[in-house]
């Protein structure tokens, strides 16, 4: 199963516009349904300590798409991590910072191409 990350995103003020939200999108040309796993990670400016925020795991069905929202706000930095069980050439992720007026924030966007192939999700499902 292919696993992915984004890597630590920046989130403060000071280096840009502050993301809200994340939205994560995926795409399956394929004709057969995925099952995606997303795990997101943040670091809270309180304790500067990567912490689990959520998990989810949902099928993505041929010829589809699918966006989540997950709220980040409050965090330095955040990561998003994947885990899908198609092919890289029938699914497609990418992320998306939203700032409080639901704006894209261009820094913190992480296409396909851009994502990091990893050993394995940090909490395995």
């Amino acid at each position: 199963m292919p696993t992915f990350t984004t890597g630590m995103i920046t989130n403060t003020r000071a280096t840009g516009t502050a993301a809200t939200n994340i939205v994560v999108s995926a795409r399956n040309l394929g004709t057969t349904s995925a099952t995606v796993v997303i795990e997101v990670f943040g670091v809270p400016s309180s304790s500067l300590v990567l912490t689990p925020l959520y998990v989810t795991g949902y099928i993505l069905a041929a010829n589809s798409a699918d966006i989540r929202s997950f709220f980040i706000a409050g965090n330095v930095s955040y990561e998003v991590q994947f885990s899908v069980t198609a092919t890289l050439t029938q699914v497609a992720m990418s992320t998306y910072g939203l700032d409080e007026f639901g704006n894209l924030v261009t820094e913190q966007r992480v296409l396909q191409s851009e994502l990091t192939p990893t050993n394995g999700l940090t909490i395995p499902v």
